[in-house]
């Protein structure tokens, strides 16, 4: 197989499923994991796709989300361990506005059954939360849900926000930078957390490393906003002590 023609067969894989290791594109071209290694990182070099630790997944543009099934099994024991300390900086008797997204979803699932009210913005997190036990309190906004996403947007999405007030939010995060400040890749989605922000006494970030340093489609606000963020030990250190500079907490899980 000539190099056009592995390089093509790369780039189709780890589009098609949206990540692929090394050692699974040496099988499926039958070059060696070394050869893997070259041609993902000229491919990367060229903006064809980006470079991880372990393999590669596909290049994003800002206004493109990845599927949520596609990213409920990424980075799946640092978004539990962020849930983890996430649920610890919460109190008991916190009432606690919960955005949409996979790591956010952990903390629903750690939050089911302590003595907190919970309004989530998802329809999985509502799932997750609709049998707790007492005494915790669900709280449902109203909204449209995004296909497949769950997200809930829209005018009664922004009504049921402005008529509460809220002790911390749990803000998922698409792009996080302290020059960029807050993304996401809707705009609908963006409108929403703007709404939580202003709704909320405290705002949590929580990100795992990959989304530090990136900025997506649609504009949030500064960094300044986040009073915490929780994040994990990929987290670039530049950015992590750029974020620290601009006031915000950074806990690393």
């Amino acid at each position: 197989m000539s190099n056009a023609d592995r390089h093509r067969l790369i780039v189709q894989a780890v589009r098609e499923s949206g990540s692929a290791t090394v050692l699974e594109l040496a099988e499926l071209t039958g070059a060696s994991e070394m050869t893997i290694r070259r041609d993902l990182d000229a491919l990367a070099a060229q903006g064809v796709l980006e470079r991880v630790r372990g393999g590669a997944r596909a290049l994003l543009l800002r206004g493109e989300e990845p599927p949520f099934a596609l990213r409920a099994h990424e980075a799946t024991d640092a978004k539990r361990r962020i849930a983890a300390e996430v649920s610890s900086l919460i109190g008991d008797g916190e009432t606690v506005l919960l955005d949409s997204g996979t790591t956010c979803l952990e903390v629903a699932r750690l939050l089911r059954g302590r003595p907190v009210t919970v309004m989530p913005l998802s329809l999985q997190a509502i799932h997750v939360l609709s049998d707790s036990p007492s005494p915790t309190m669900l709280m449902v906004p109203g909204g449209r849900p995004r296909a497949a996403e769950g997200a809930l947007t829209g005018p009664l999405t922004l009504a049921s926000l402005s008529a509460l007030r809220f002790d911390t939010a749990v803000v998922g995060c698409c792009g996080l930078s302290a020059a960029e400040g807050l993304t996401a890749y809707d705009l609908d989605d963006a409108a929403v957390k703007k709404a939580s922000i202003a709704s909320t006494r405290r705002i949590i970030a929580a990100a795992d490393g990959s989304k530090l340093g990136h900025t997506a489609y649609a504009y949030v606000g500064p960094s300044t906003l986040l009073h915490t963020l929780v994040t994990d030990t990929t987290a670039p250190v530049d950015e992590v002590a750029a974020l620290e500079g601009a006031g915000t907490i950074v806990k690393t899980a």
